[in-house]
């Protein structure tokens, strides 16, 4: 057990409460442990705690990236002749130079027993496959793709659900050297053609439809309607999911059934994975941009695998024997991460469908059913499980699950406090942040490290994070943009269609040269905990006071009258800044005076005079991304006058009408 439990749910928890510390046969079985005894017998290293091990592999960036490669044995064809060409920061380093590796061969390299994935959906039951059976699908896939002409670096696209197939897809086109690329069937087809239409796919694979909250949404036409748009196509592998027996209309592209295409023998005597150069494209994903056509990221091998080993084994934890969850849909990174959780030999669950139908207890009845070790979802998954005052431990068996991962948005001290009362009181809860493009997190968990309520633990290794002032001073106790000043593999490889690296540096480097401005409001206290306060582009100032967004959001929405906010503060006036706070409140609620003064007399008493907004206003719903940010900066920029196309681009909504709303509301302030 744990040698501390979580707070009483009767008494509100205060940020910053010790809730959790691991006991010391957790904190001694853990790889984070058995990595720094490691250290020691291999490399003659000892470090007291975490925050020494922290500083020494950003210090000595190539001795912790060796140590890494070593100690989870990475096989190359031939060896490195360099860990890094240069610490400075910028596009183009290169990572292990000279050496020839694939990703998805260290997925699959081992002969491993027992259950790989396991799988529900709103139109499967639950169902398991073995790691066996994952190993002999891709075989036959990749060797299909070869027959249809796929070559390395020759791109793959899916708009499939989160299953099985997805995967097998995945490690299939990887595994040959194709670029892969995956998007969600519920994006819209601007979106699709968006993301697409820059990667010009050899080949697509795409199911019929999906189903979401109890609906059937049927793509075919849709589907048809995106092929002509994207005339390199030439072969669609086509994924009956939704029992339409119809396939669509493909023009010029062969079709081919994924049944058919899965029919093949076994070649597993003959194959060969394509062992690739440092610099080889692993997968494109995409940012959630508001504006203009969404940057296409690209990572490689070498530097994924290497991120992801760290990443999964240290600071998740994650073994032979675990069952790993993270709710996610296909068109966002964290599914990426979740195939990537395999290099552990930990099983993964996937989930395609609405997370409380039919009812709010069904992701938890999954976990309990797949003996889920992580489980993995956002703080807003939380808070309604809270305001529906749903309690799974009263319903289910848990004692499988050893701990949690929050991670999307900013977490609150509720988000922590909620799975130690109504899950399980001795659990390992972390929130954790990084971003799609660094396929990874900047600040995580650790295992050896207690948990306070609000705080994300530490930063992760390798990962030379500080917070900076405006004056470019690494500080304390205070709030400052989070920044990483030296390299890491993760960082991307390139942007597509950006050879100059033109839009690259000047998403990441252009405001510090030098420097890595992720774009986080950020702060790191004196024993190395973090928070993150919401975006830095969109920080509030109130009278030269800088607030993170984040501030406002925990105070408000846990308030039971609120469903959903948003905070922004635009230059409406010359010389003045205003700042409105917009709720989306609980079904048949109206704003009143009454609920003013409270939301008012909250964020005063639990912020400050500052964090008062100079108006609050009802909506139906808040406007997020189709990764499932909050449209912050648009709505900013519609309040300052900026025309709506140029403010915000609906194809990267996840609800496209809720910016209706703002854009009048923006110009009754000019009238």
């Amino acid at each position: 057990m744990s040698d501390c439990k979580a707070t009483d749910q009767s008494h509100p928890v205060a940020f910053g409460q010790l809730l959790w510390k691991p006991s010391d046969a957790f904190a001694a079985k853990s790889n984070m442990a058995h990595f720094m005894n490691w250290l020691t017998e291999r490399r003659g290293l000892e470090f007291p705690d975490y925050n020494a091990l922290w500083s020494w592999s950003v210090n000595d960036l190539e001795g912790f990236w060796a140590a890494i490669w070593d100690y989870f044995q990475v096989y190359s064809e031939q060896p490195y002749t360099a860990v890094l060409d240069s610490e400075e920061m910028r596009p183009g380093l290169r990572w292990f130079e000279g050496s020839k590796l694939n990703f998805a061969e260290h997925i699959l390299r081992c002969e491993r027993q027992g259950t790989a994935i396991w799988h529900l959906s709103e139109a499967r039951s639950l169902q398991k496959i073995s790691w066996d059976k994952l190993s002999r699908q891709v075989r036959i896939v990749a060797t299909q793709l070869r027959s249809l002409g796929v070559r390395p670096g020759d791109c793959v696209a899916s708009i499939l659900p989160n299953i099985p197939e997805t995967v097998v897809a995945m490690l299939a086109t990887v595994s040959i050297g194709g670029l892969w690329s995956n998007a969600a069937p519920e994006f819209g087809i601007s979106t699709l053609k968006d993301r697409f239409s820059q990667l010009r796919p050899r080949v697509l694979l795409a199911a019929d439809g999906y189903r979401f909250g109890g609906k059937l949404f049927d793509k075919r036409t849709e589907l048809s309607s995106l092929l002509q748009e994207l005339p390199e196509v030439a072969t669609l592998i086509f994924l009956p999911y939704i029992a339409c027996d119809a396939k669509p209309e493909a023009g010029a592209a062969k079709v081919l059934y994924w049944g058919e295409l899965i029919r093949g023998e076994d070649p597993k005597e003959a194959f060969c994975f394509e062992r690739l150069p440092c610099d080889h494209p692993l997968w494109a994903v995409f940012s959630s941009g508001t504006t203009g056509l969404p940057k296409a990221i690209v990572h490689n091998h070498v530097g994924v695998l290497l991120e992801m080993y760290k990443f999964m084994s240290l600071h998740l934890d994650l073994r032979p024997g675990d069952t790993a969850f993270f709710y996610t849909t296909t068109g966002w990174v964290m599914f990426n991460l979740v195939v990537g959780m395999l290099l552990t030999g930990s099983a993964i669950v996937l989930y395609d469908g609405s997370p409380v139908f039919p009812g709010p207890e069904r992701l938890w009845e999954m976990a309990a059913a797949s003996g889920t070790t992580l489980f993995g979802a956002s703080p807003g998954y939380v808070k309604v499980l809270d305001d529906l005052g749903l309690v799974p431990k009263d319903q289910y068996d848990f004692s499988a699950l050893r701990s949690v991962l929050v991670g999307g948005a900013p977490s609150t001290p509720e988000t922590f406090s909620w799975f130690y009362n109504a899950v399980k009181e001795d659990l390992w809860v972390t929130s954790q942040s990084g971003g799609t493009e660094i396929a990874s997190g900047f600040v995580v968990g650790c295992p050896l490290l207690p948990v306070y309520a609000g705080e994300i633990q530490t930063r992760a290794l390798g990962m030379a994070v500080e917070a900076w002032d405006e004056a470019g001073n690494f500080v304390i106790g205070e709030e400052g943009e989070l920044v990483c000043c030296k390299p890491f593999p993760s960082m991307p490889l390139y942007f597509v269609n950006d050879e100059d690296h033109s839009r690259y540096n000047a998403a990441y480097f252009e405001d510090i040269p030098g420097v890595w401005r992720h774009g986080d409001y950020f702060e790191v206290n004196e024993r190395g905990g973090c928070c993150i306060y919401g975006r830095s582009d969109s920080t509030l100032n109130r009278n030269g006071v800088r607030i993170g967004t984040a501030e406002v959001y925990r105070v408000v929405e846990a308030l039971d009258e609120v469903v959903d906010s948003l905070v922004v503060c635009a230059p409406v006036k010359r010389g003045e800044d205003y700042l409105p706070l917009f709720l989306q409140l609980r079904e048949g609620l109206r704003l009143n005076e009454e609920l003013r003064e409270k939301v008012n007399r909250e964020l005063r008493a639990k912020c400050s005079a500052r964090h008062v907004p100079d108006e609050i206003i009802q909506v139906a719903e808040i406007p997020y991304t189709l990764t499932g940010k909050k449209l912050e900066v648009p709505v900013q920029r519609l309040l300052a006058g900026r025309p709506i196309e140029s403010a915000v681009s609906t194809a990267s909504m996840r609800n496209a009408t809720a910016i209706d709303f703002f854009t009048e509301f923006a110009a009754s302030l000019r009238t």
